[in-house]
């Protein structure tokens, strides 16, 4: 922060205007403010949890924060045309811990153009962070970043931006055997895909409900209709998730070629690369009878082929889930 003069600094705080006056609220009907309200508020709060999940893959590979001093550090570390996921901290005069005031995936944009626009008071994002520290609200400001690939950045894109697509199945033929039905518009061209199953999590009795169920009452009777009741809700089910279970890399197949050869294939034919995943959902098309499948997921992200080599996809879909792909190992 070394370059900015106690004077640059007070303009710069001068410049943070961009914000509707009293005035112009009064003018804003309440109605549209308050629609306006609601949708930054979920804006927000999407933001917020891919922020959070930024920050969880850069603690889980132990990055040192970097003292941020002057220009000379960028120049010096050659980040022009880096692809990272990076973080901007802070500490204070009172706590000499640094926090996280933001982090991003820098996948479109080389990571030192990004930096740039963080520690440059003329841009938004640079303005907020130099008024901090002028106004005394930051002590120092720290910056950190992990180097990644084209091909680690959008399966990254693939995991937080991609929405999962459920596959339906038929009705049972031939007695206890359905057949996944793919749907139409799966792309004909190389690519990351993952495939997922839904997870159902049921949970021991609150002591709540035990407490209640125990105790009929002072008066030592019990309603059947209040007994039937609590007893539905002895097992509480939490909402449900899809949990990942294998990366794929549409690389010598197209996307479409590779999940029709998983979901329609017999896996016999197929190397030792291709049992795990495809026994896996052949002993789901297996099912008894009044039973249905357990409900199967995928997603998918074109990428170039020249990239896909690129990185450690497995370990980076791995680091930003947080557990391991069963059927990738």
């Amino acid at each position: 922060m070394e370059e900015y003069s106690q004077e640059d600094w007070g303009n710069h705080s001068q410049d943070l205007h961009g914000y509707p006056t009293d005035q112009e609220l009064d003018e804003i009907p309440v109605t549209k403010r308050t629609l306006k309200i609601k949708q930054e508020s979920s804006e927000e709060a999407q933001k917020r949890d891919i922020m959070q999940n930024i920050i969880q893959i850069l603690e889980s590979v132990q990055l040192k924060w970097e003292l941020f001093q002057s220009w000379t550090d960028f120049s010096r570390l050659h980040l022009s045309n880096k692809l990272a996921i990076f973080g901007i901290g802070y500490n204070t005069r009172w706590k000499e811990d640094i926090r996280y005031h933001y982090a991003e995936i820098s996948s479109q944009v080389p990571l030192g153009k990004r930096l740039r626009e963080y520690f440059n008071s003329e841009k938004p994002e640079g303005r907020i962070i130099m008024t901090r520290v002028q106004k005394m609200n930051w002590k120092n400001v720290y910056y950190k970043f992990l180097e990644i690939t084209i091909s680690e950045a959008r399966c990254l894109e693939l995991h937080m931006e991609v929405d999962w697509i459920p596959i339906a199945h038929s009705k049972p033929t031939g007695g206890n055997v359905v057949q996944y039905l793919l749907p139409g518009g799966i792309p004909k061209s190389p690519g990351l895909y993952a495939i997922g199953y839904e997870e159902c999590i049921e949970r021991p009795p609150s002591p709540h409900m035990e407490r209640h169920s125990l105790d009929p009452g002072k008066e030592g009777r019990v309603d059947l209709e209040t007994l039937s009741a609590q007893a539905s809700l002895q097992v509480e089910v939490e909402p449900t998730r899809i949990i990942y279970c294998y990366l794929g890399i549409a690389e010598v197949r197209t996307l479409q070629q590779c999940l029709f050869l998983h979901f329609q294939a017999n896996t016999k034919t197929f190397s030792k690369d291709w049992v795990g995943i495809n026994g896996f959902l052949s002993q789901n098309c297996i099912v008894d009878p009044g039973v249905s499948p357990k409900s199967i997921y995928i997603k998918f992200v074109e990428v170039e082929r020249d990239f896909l080599s690129a990185g450690s996809l497995v370990e980076c879909l791995e680091k930003a889930i947080g557990y391991p792909l069963k059927f990738n190992n």
